[in-house]
């Protein structure tokens, strides 16, 4: 899953972006409202951490705007400015939740958590797809009750597929969700760790979990008698 920060505090923004790719999140970060809402509107984000006292354009107006365009990111706002009208300003334009400095990094990740249930179909912490379970809490994998030793990009690939069961993806919608801002779209690294993922899982004899669909990318669904690529 990506995050977009977006903070213009460089140690906290440095900080906020290790403690998420501790948790096996892909991160990019921008230092000021208008870079963060050029980012936000180029790229499909899963969550966007966003403080209210940026240069350029502040955190309220970023909301209002990025809004504006009919974008439903999750918005998680932060600021050392904890009154309640600002809480209620920033929820009133259409931020999902508000957390004010300074902040523990486990309720700001528990509050991320939290932000992709609601805009996932997979609400609880524990995602499921046939006997292959994920634990989005613990980052352990499990098939048949035996443990699955995944990479941090696996785990992030199997993550988006699990919360996006029966949705066909792209590898272009899996490159933005999975990848950071830099990666190169014109690789053919999302069938290698579709191989790899597959293999780890157990996936390799139809019916598989991971489905190829010919000519647009991948989709994940609750094993069937026949499912032929």
């Amino acid at each position: 899953m990506r995050i977009l920060v977006i903070e213009d505090e460089k140690k906290v923004a440095s900080f906020i972006k290790r403690g998420l790719m501790e948790e096996l999140y892909a991160v990019d970060v921008a230092h000021d409202g208008e870079a963060g809402l050029q980012m936000a509107r180029e790229n499909d984000y899963d969550c966007i951490i966003l403080d209210v006292m940026l240069p350029h354009k502040d955190g309220f107006t970023f909301v209002q705007e990025f809004r504006g365009t009919g974008n439903t990111t999750p918005v998680l706002m932060l600021t050392a400015r904890g009154t309640t009208q600002d809480r209620v300003t920033g929820l009133d334009l259409g931020a999902d939740d508000y957390l004010p400095k300074p902040f523990h990094f486990e309720e700001l990740a528990a509050r991320v958590r939290s932000l992709l249930r609601r805009s996932s179909t997979e609400k609880s912490t524990v995602l499921r797809c046939g006997d292959l379970t994920l634990d989005t809490v613990t980052h352990r994998a499990y098939r048949n009750d035996k443990e699955i030793e995944l990479t941090t990009k696996e785990y992030s690939l199997l993550e988006y597929l699990m919360r996006n069961k029966d949705r066909v993806l792209s590898r272009s919608l899996i490159t933005q969700h999975v990848w950071s801002y830099s990666f190169d779209t014109e690789s053919n690294i999302i069938d290698v760790y579709i191989k790899r993922l597959r293999k780890k899982i157990g996936d390799d004899d139809d019916p598989r979990l991971i489905q190829s669909v010919r000519g647009v990318g991948y989709t994940m669904r609750e094993p069937r008698e026949k499912d032929v690529e």
